[in-house]
């Protein structure tokens, strides 16, 4: 029996025409639909536009109404294709890993890096590969289909600005590539038993990047608006002494308030190791920093976000270091 699919039309590129001042979001789900009529060979699909936006403007509040959409329809449908931008594709990808857990069912989000009205570009058969893996009887989970590559919700960061092969899967193997229509897996796992939905995310979560120099200062923004902090610091993770050490003071003081704070680095691979050098050592003696490893900078922001929205502060620590999905080694 053919697969009965929901697209889910969110806008970004692949939707995208040349208004006169630069492409912007302007094709609806039917006719994203209508540019691939091979699609009904293998599944029958019903498609909605959530919204059609550049996906630089889409963060938290439209992760949970992609998540709601999604849970409302559950029952209906036997997998979800979600088309979107290839900026933030990553970081809803992620988000929607911690807000759709144990996912029996296929919730596959793809893009282009062109537009579907264009001549010879990725968008159609991207949009293609999505539908095949989406109707195929393996595939379950958050997952992104670009570029022929099946890729983890929480394993997927934008490494390529115009190139078609854009997404990599960071640090862990892409679980499988479809050709020809056809997936084949390089990593199968049995299917969970029913999914998890969650309905929360805290939005007072603060990137920083440091910078050599960069003052202490910052925490006087972060001590105000933010319930977590993800610090991206220098190759395998520590704070620098510099202006008197006041960054482990100030980090310290922001954590002593109840606070949430997660080191990172800014290294694409490999992830962080506080404990090789004595800058990050010594973040492990003073408390509750946590450390993200080889998770993705998408999935580490997205994931805190989704423990501080639904989990007491105190529970957070050791849930941070549980894997969802293979998203932390």
């Amino acid at each position: 029996m053919k697969k009965h699919i929901l697209l889910i039309a969110t806008g970004g590129t692949i939707a995208s025409r040349n208004a006169g001042e630069g492409l912007t979001p302007a094709i609806s789900s039917a006719e994203l639909l209508a540019e691939v009529p091979e699609v009904a060979e293998k599944c029958d699909v019903d498609a909605v536009q959530l919204f059609n936006l550049d996906s630089t403007n889409v963060y938290a509040p439209h992760w949970l109404e992609i998540a709601r959409l999604i849970e409302k329809n559950y029952n209906l449908y036997d997998g979800f294709v979600i088309t979107h931008g290839t900026d933030t594709l990553a970081y809803t990808a992620a988000a929607l890993s911690y807000l759709v857990q144990e996912s029996r069912k296929p919730i596959v989000l793809t893009g282009s890096q062109k537009s579907v009205y264009l001549r010879d570009t990725d968008a159609r058969q991207n949009l293609l590969d999505a539908f095949y893996y989406c109707a195929d009887g393996g595939s379950f989970g958050v997952e992104v289909v670009f570029d022929g590559k099946v890729i983890l919700g929480t394993r997927a960061k934008k490494t390529r600005t115009r190139s078609y092969n854009a997404f990599s899967s960071i640090d862990y193997p892409e679980i499988a590539i479809v050709r020809e229509g056809v997936p084949y897996y390089y990593i199968k796992e049995k299917k969970p038993a029913a999914p998890i939905f969650y309905h929360a995310l805290d939005e007072r979560v603060f990137v920083l990047k440091m910078t050599p120099g960069l003052s202490a200062d910052i925490f006087d923004y972060c001590d105000t608006h933010c319930d977590g902090l993800i610090i991206e610091s220098f190759g395998s993770g520590g704070l620098p002494r510099y202006e008197d050490d006041m960054f482990f003071t100030r980090l310290k003081k922001f954590m002593d308030a109840g606070k949430i704070a997660v080191l990172t680095t800014q290294v694409e691979r490999e992830g962080s190791a506080l404990d090789k050098y004595e800058v990050g050592r010594r973040l492990l003696l003073c408390g509750n920093v946590l450390e993200a490893r080889s998770m993705t900078l998408e999935a580490a922001l997205t994931k805190l976000m989704w423990l501080l929205g639904n989990f007491p502060r105190e529970q957070i620590p050791a849930l941070f270091s549980v894997p969802v999905r293979h998203d932390i080694l």
